[in-house]
């Protein structure tokens, strides 16, 4: 099946120098990070996958999810708090742009679920907890649904998959484009006032994925609607957090769904806050998240 939010073809930036201005901002964004963390890539079948670790040895893992676009990263809000006790694994997608190499087309779900498979069994993880935001949360309930032996507990941060991404999302991402264009510095009260937090991530942060919007591709088309049996087949412990004011999907009937067809989950909706909630509100999430991970 299709996810409708794969890439027509294996990706790839246009130039060398393209590439290479990329991971100059894409090393810069590390650190933000803090210390210390290692850097392992993971050879797959589909390209070689670049993972960011840090915490301790011991404990059930964390593994991280981007966000369409992005790369590890952007996980610098919550990476400590996870791995005050969890060692924590931030992942590339395969098919974004960051440190890894793609070299094979994945165009279906199973394609996703088995790529991620083996990166985890590259990194020697079992059962993991997995964290995903937006698409990322997408890659995270396709993982839940398909392996559910290896997903010790499964969170989506206004994750994409619950409904069909509509136009004002996309027009909504449009801001952040804006943003790169005209360098602007942008206020936190302005980045609430749109509920975008597009304009508060830290530019070294937001600018190497914003950067190479026209220099790297191709584009990936929007990610597909959940079905039923999808969502049901959820059976790990599951954490949605949703964002009041999130363009991806109505708020409130998206909650209505996932409680309808993943009974057992924890859904919690932060009012303030839009599509972007691991930047807006980092400290209710990394809360709720390690109480989540300490319930499961």
């Amino acid at each position: 099946m299709s996810t409708g939010g794969t890439r027509s073809g294996v990706t790839r930036f246009r130039s060398a120098r393209a590439r290479d201005k990329f991971l100059r901002g894409y090393d810069a964004a590390f650190e933000l990070w803090p210390r210390p963390f290692d850097r392992i890539d993971v050879e797959t079948r589909y390209g070689s996958t670049r993972v960011h670790r840090y915490g301790p040895a011991t404990g059930t893992p964390v593994v991280l999810l981007h966000g369409h676009g992005g790369n590890g990263s952007l996980w610098y809000p919550q990476v400590e708090a996870l791995g005050a006790r969890h060692p924590v694994y931030a992942i590339d997608a395969i098919d974004d742009p960051g440190g890894g190499v793609q070299r094979a087309l994945l165009s279906t779900s199973e394609d996703y679920a088995a790529w991620l498979d083996e990166v985890l069994d590259g990194l020697g993880l079992d059962a993991v907890h997995l964290v995903g935001h937006s698409y990322g949360g997408w890659l995270s309930l396709n993982h839940a649904s398909r392996r559910p032996q290896r997903v010790a507990s499964v969170t989506g941060l206004d994750p994409a998959g619950i409904e069909d991404i509509p136009t004002r999302f996309l027009l909504h991402s449009g801001i952040g484009l804006l943003r790169l264009i005209t360098r602007s510095r942008t206020t936190p009260r302005l980045a609430r006032w749109t509920a975008n937090a597009a304009l508060i991530i830290d530019w070294r942060v937001f600018g190497p994925p914003m950067g190479c919007v026209f220099s790297f591709g191709p584009q990936r088309s929007k990610g597909r609607r959940y079905d039923d049996g999808e969502l049901a087949a959820i059976t790990a412990p599951a954490l949605i957090l949703i964002g009041g004011r999130s363009t991806l999907f109505r708020p409130a009937r998206a909650a209505a769904r996932i409680r309808e067809l993943i009974p057992h989950a924890r859904v919690e909706t932060i009012n303030r806050a839009g599509h972007g909630i691991p930047f807006e509100f980092p400290e209710r999430v990394n809360a709720s998240i390690l109480a989540h991970l300490a319930g499961a």
